[in-house]
């Protein structure tokens, strides 16, 4: 699904950013797109930041389409506006790490629309962790998203799940 997605952006002359929480993974993909003949680079947490900044410029220079980055590595502080895409080879549990790392994209200069794309395959961890995702976000939206007037969305179950203690596991 991957090799199929990058061949079409790259064939397009777009530009991805592909993030997953595993450095290994990240190096996995790279040397798999490489062999394939495809440009990328690689920016994770042990990355100098001399050399951070030399990838983004490279990236945002369009000499390489493909930068795959680290999630929490990459999280903050990067302006990569060249990206029409981001992929989520992987899923974070935390919806807001998800988002931070997607806004990398979203960012002044940006001047193109940017799809998100989800790698998940039914029935395996990440299909739960999109699903514990959802909730996550509904219930967010439900709290957040309008103040007070959006307490009366909840449902008399979340608004009880909402408020009642857990005991610790």
């Amino acid at each position: 699904l991957l090799d199929e997605l990058l061949d079409t952006i790259v064939a397009e002359g777009g530009s991805v950013l592909v993030f997953t929480q595993y450095v290994t993974m990240a190096r996995l993909i790279e040397r798999h797109l490489s062999a394939r003949g495809i440009a990328t680079q690689l920016l994770h947490g042990g990355t100098p930041v001399p050399r951070r900044e030399e990838l983004v410029d490279r990236f945002q220079a369009g000499e390489v389409p493909v930068f795959l980055l680290s999630l929490k590595a990459a999280g903050t502080g990067l302006n990569l506006t060249r990206a029409g895409h981001v992929v989520h080879f992987d899923r974070w549990w935390n919806p807001a790490v998800e988002e931070q790392a997607t806004d990398r994209a979203y960012r002044i200069g940006q001047t193109q629309p940017v799809q998100v794309h989800r790698i998940i395959a039914e029935g395996t961890v990440e299909d739960r962790i999109a699903e514990m995702l959802e909730a996550k976000r509904a219930l967010a939206d439900a709290v957040l998203g309008s103040g007070e007037a959006a307490l009366t969305e909840l449902t008399d179950r979340e608004l009880a799940d909402l408020v009642s203690l857990r005991r610790p596991a």
